[in-house]
């Protein structure tokens, strides 16, 4: 695997690089700089600031273009790699040639970013630039015609919002986050066919909600559907279905419900003979306790969703009495994710954890200074 990260300065990029390195057992890798320092990276006077170089044991890991890193890391693909030197989209194009590269975007307020250049401008005793002025150079630098990094940041498949306080702070959202998850390059078969379900959602007309199904035997796709008007009638968003265009509640009035549910839709499509009892559906959505029962009759053998419904109790009690195997998938995160967000969750569990574990040993204890326990 190899990771770039990209983004504007003091973004965090070095940080996510040390906790791969430390964590995970990266190494990283260097581009030799070739184009002059931008006005972004320098201080008041227009000195660049220093920012830590390569050591000595480093030499053999810097390169003098993407051609060459991507011919080393080639041959090493399956070790851990990890680079910082993601500086145009030329650089980008090279590295989407493999399937083991993964496109890190990592951003941060402003006035954040500032205030932490601030902090390494004060360390090396040299004069920061104004807000105002870098600022102006943040936007030369992102934005700028041709050369400017804002477009990489578009591409990447993840997308880091880093304004935590600390490293300790932003290394504890990382963790949670399974940047080395090998799905991330290639996903498995449970993320690949949920994927194929959500797109399959997108195709839906449905005023209410966005469901898409896929049905698959022996890791093949028999058959795919979505939740809309049937075939021949006009389309529920085109006003279709009067139960779904006149802002019903969740649950109610289901029987005067016009659509089909995507479920529905998938197991018409493949007909009985061409499921078979191994089976699998896929659907973005817990199904419904009326498909859930159509699921049964036509030998679906396992049920995986992504999203829970009003009634997945209902729905898994007739699965399970049936013999069909109920599971929630959830793929690994991907487009913005903000790191801020993740380390307060993260807490949070931890806390509730802590409360969980001190309500078991008070009960723990009430059993042991009880006269009745042996």
């Amino acid at each position: 695997m190899l990771i770039g990260l990209c983004g504007g300065i003091c973004a965090g990029k070095a940080s996510i690089a040390s906790y791969l390195i430390e964590a995970h057992q990266f190494t990283r890798l260097y581009l030799a700089r070739t184009a002059a320092i931008p006005a972004v990276e320098k201080s008041a006077s227009n000195v660049p600031v220093p920012v830590p170089a390569p050591s000595p044991n480093d030499a053999q890991f810097t390169f003098p273009d993407v051609d060459a890193l991507l011919e080393f890391v080639t041959l090493r693909w399956q070790e851990s790699w990890v680079t910082t030197d993601i500086l145009d989209e030329h650089v980008v194009d090279v590295l989407l040639r493999r399937p083991f590269f993964l496109l890190i975007s990592v951003d941060a307020p402003v006035t954040v970013r500032w205030q932490r250049f601030k902090n390494r401008c004060t360390a090396h005793k040299l004069t920061p630039p104004s807000l105002e002025a870098f600022v102006l150079r943040n936007d030369a630098h992102l934005f700028a015609p041709g050369t400017g990094l804002g477009a990489l940041l578009q591409r990447a498949q993840l997308k880091l919002l880093n304004s935590t306080p600390s490293v300790s702070s932003l290394y504890n959202a990382l963790q949670s986050l399974h940047l080395t998850d090998e799905a991330r390059l290639r996903p498995s078969w449970d993320q690949y066919f949920m994927q194929l379900a959500d797109l399959a959602a997108h195709r839906s007309n449905c005023m209410k909600r966005r469901v898409g199904c896929v049905v698959v035997r022996e890791k093949r796709v028999i058959s795919t559907g979505y939740n809309g008007t049937p075939r021949g009638m006009t389309n529920c968003n085109e006003g279709g279905c009067p139960r779904c265009n006149s802002a019903s509640r969740a649950g109610a009035d289901l029987s005067t419900c016009l659509c089909l549910h995507a479920e529905e839709n998938a197991l018409l499509e493949a007909g009985r003979d061409r499921i078979g009892e191994t089976s699998i559906l896929y659907c973005n959505t817990c199904p419904c306790l009326t498909c859930s029962v159509k699921i049964t009759q036509v030998g679906i053998s396992e049920v995986v969703y992504n999203q829970g419904y009003l009634v997945d109790k209902q729905t898994a009690a007739i699965l399970a009495a049936n013999g069909v195997r109920l599971r929630q998938f959830s793929p690994p995160r991907e487009g913005l994710v903000d790191l801020s967000m993740s380390h307060a969750q993260e807490e949070q569990s931890e806390t509730s954890d802590q409360e969980e574990e001190a309500t078991k040993i008070g009960d723990i204890r009430e059993i042991l200074n009880n006269e009745n326990f042996v």
